[in-house]
């Protein structure tokens, strides 16, 4: 029977966290959330403007929050991020891969290379660098937790973002690659895959009246998703209550992916 004084595993108190694109949205929700369950948060996007709003919200809640600016394109910035992180804090537990973009709408045959380019190197290749450059404080550590925000395009697929669907299916391939190679050193590699989410990166696919009804018609919880819905599921990937699950992709999308 565990102690009543004993620290709830979903605590993260002593974690620093690296968090990409957190200026809004999902990322902002995953590291407020993260901050509130006791983790010192790095607020990370292309501007560091954008990111310091965030970052005040959260100290002046109580937390822990520093803004290192970062374009994740750039593999250069990308290395930068992760050693200012370790020379502000001491270390990194936990990086969490949400950055991405969505440059092209339509049929695949219209997906020019220079687009297909983009979605590989900012939706995958940045992730594999942001988690290569993290795993030698890990192992140093004893351990870390590396989270891809991917999505249900990489399951599910759809007309019109056959591209996105790509890249965000590539991820889960990631996941599981790493999650093998580097399981012998409590390195756990996990991705979340939201359904639609209310965002302005998916405003697009919400903002129709008539689209998001049918939406919300056809998904088993009749709505679409918060950023709140996500924010928990990154932060539980990130605890000790999920210290035994690696190289899983968990589904956040009310159901659509079962109906």
């Amino acid at each position: 029977m565990t102690s009543p004084t004993a620290k709830s595993p979903f605590d993260l108190s002593g974690q620093v966290a690296i968090v990409t694109g957190s200026s809004r949205g999902i990322g902002q929700s995953i590291a407020e959330t993260m901050a509130q369950m006791g983790a010192k948060v790095v607020i990370s996007s292309r501007k560091a403007e954008s990111c310091e709003a965030v970052a005040k919200g959260i100290t002046e809640r109580g937390g822990t929050a520093h803004v290192i600016a970062a374009n994740i394109s750039r593999k250069a910035e990308v290395e930068a991020l992760v050693a200012k992180t370790v020379e502000k804090f001491g270390r990194v537990d936990c990086v969490v891969a949400n950055a991405a973009v969505s440059p092209y709408f339509g049929p695949m045959t219209g997906l020019e290379d220079e687009a297909f380019d983009k979605l590989m190197n900012v939706n995958v290749k940045s992730c594999f660098w942001l988690a290569n450059l993290a795993r030698p404080h890990f192992e140093k550590q004893g351990g870390g937790s590396v989270i891809i925000i991917s999505s249900i395009a990489g399951i599910r697929a759809g007309g019109n973002l056959g591209g996105y669907a790509v890249s965000k299916a590539a991820d889960f391939g990631l996941a599981r690659a790493l999650a093998v190679e580097w399981g012998q050193y409590n390195i756990r590699i996990n991705c979340v895959a939201p359904g639609l989410i209310k965002t302005d990166f998916a405003k697009a696919l919400w903002s129709d009246d008539v689209r998001r009804s049918n939406l919300e018609r056809t998904t088993p919880l009749r709505r679409i998703g918060d950023t709140d819905d996500i924010g928990g599921v990154a932060a539980f990937l990130a605890s000790s209550a999920a210290k035994f699950i690696t190289g899983q992709v968990i589904v956040a999308d009310g159901g659509v992916t079962i109906a």
